[in-house]
């Protein structure tokens, strides 16, 4: 009796890993099928640039940088934005800020006595939240062309001349970029971030990518809508906005940018869990969506359904149903699940898996999705802004690491 039973948990456990990675197999099929490495706007297809596109346009650019006691970091950041391959005189440089430190007077005295890029100081005394700051930065932009970035990433120096190269196809509203590089050397993120580029590119080659970065991704003005308050991923909602209106908003690997990254299961689980929280948010409020906007609706959206609110309760399940069968046979043996899962974390974490280690990259995205869900469903967040310090070191030891090197 109780060998049947075991058996039939296992089987059901077996079963539950089958269909969760059957959609996986049909986008790596599509991978191979088509070709994703292309950009999805080449420059030489560009259309004449009297009409808004195309080679030689060279359109204002509203940088926006979203800060909250960003001091010991702004300046560096803003040194960035300056060396970027762009006339600085049609660059405007525009500051949403809520800090209590001293960031306002880092940027003031950064800016005396420039002549351009130009610069907007929004200060709010008031912690509201990214999404009402970046909704008023972005009203306030006079910029032909919105390029949002964060404090806490380096860009490459033709990102902006990229992104407008894009753009300048009215088919599309927004892009994103590829992040090329971990602060912080973490074999883990760079693993998740790798596999995303690619699930990413194959996307766009269907209509239009899901996930969008905050460190590097740029619209036409004219395209922005407004997103809720209470937004915790204000990027990806305000590009699944601008593909509700109509434009395609594309991930473009010629914008690369660089961003800190951790290794450590824990050390992971506060950037991690907020931004699952936060994709997670954006897909259940535009789930009319679904069916709708071609193949964004149809393929795009279902999959990313999948892989962030369905597979990881499947997994859980597939792990629990393999426990009380392996339980059933012998006491002993429920261990082995529990006590592998918990290896396999610890090791990942350690960067010590081998070829195994873009395996755990995924598991441990798939850990803050099921941790984000349960956390949604209990309305555990808002969207003011919190300092995930574990990466903010991460990303200044990257950069002295940096400057050791040159």
């Amino acid at each position: 009796m109780r060998t049947r039973l075991a058996r039939r948990l296992l089987a059901g456990a077996f079963g539950l890993l089958a269909l969760t990675g059957l959609p996986y197999l049909v986008y790596a099929v599509a991978m191979r099928l088509l070709d994703t490495d292309r950009r999805p706007v080449e420059p030489e297809d560009g259309r004449d640039a009297t009409d808004g596109g195309g080679h030689g346009w060279e359109p204002t650019v509203s940088v926006v940088i979203p800060t909250y006691d960003e001091a010991d970091i702004v300046e560096t950041k803003l040194a960035d934005v300056l060396a970027l391959d762009y006339p600085m005189e049609k660059v405007e440089v525009v500051i949403a800020d809520a800090s209590d430190d001293a960031t306002p007077e880092v940027v003031r005295a950064f800016f005396e006595g420039r002549e351009a890029p130009t610069v907007t100081l929004l200060h709010d005394d008031e912690r509201r939240g990214v999404a009402p700051a970046l909704n008023e930065a972005f009203a306030r932009a006079g910029g032909e062309v919105i390029f949002r970035t964060d404090a806490d990433s380096t860009l490459a120096p033709d990102v902006l001349r990229a992104a407008t190269e894009t753009l300048a196809d009215p088919e599309i509203g927004a892009v994103t970029g590829r992040q090329t590089d971990v602060l912080g050397d973490s074999e883990v993120e760079a693993d998740y971030r790798g596999i995303l580029a690619r699930l990413q590119a194959l996307e766009t080659r269907l209509d239009s990518t899901f996930i969008f970065h905050g460190p590097c991704f740029a619209f036409r003005r004219e395209e922005f809508r407004p997103i809720p308050g209470d937004t915790i991923a204000d990027d990806t909602a305000t590009a699944l906005a601008i593909r509700r209106a109509g434009k395609r908003v594309v991930m473009d690997p010629a914008l690369r940018f660089t961003e800190s990254g951790v290794s450590a299961f824990g050390d992971r689980r506060l950037r991690k869990d907020r931004r699952a929280m936060g994709l997670l948010q954006v897909l259940v409020r535009n789930r009319d969506v679904l069916g709708r906007f071609g193949r964004y609706g149809t393929v795009v959206l279902p999959f990313n359904w999948w892989f962030m609110l369905v597979s990881p309760w499947l997994l859980a399940g597939a792990a629990t149903l393999a426990t009380l069968g392996l339980a059933a046979l012998a006491p002993p043996l429920g261990l082995a699940v529990p006590v592998g899962i918990a290896a396999v974390l610890a090791l990942g974490g350690r960067e010590a898996l081998g070829p195994l280690q873009p395996a755990y990259a995924v598991l441990d995205a798939q850990a803050s999705l099921l941790i984000a869900s349960i956390r949604l469903a209990l309305a555990d967040e808002t969207g003011v802004w919190e300092l995930d310090r574990e990466s903010r070191e991460a990303f200044e030891r990257g950069r002295e690491n940096d400057r050791e090197r040159e």
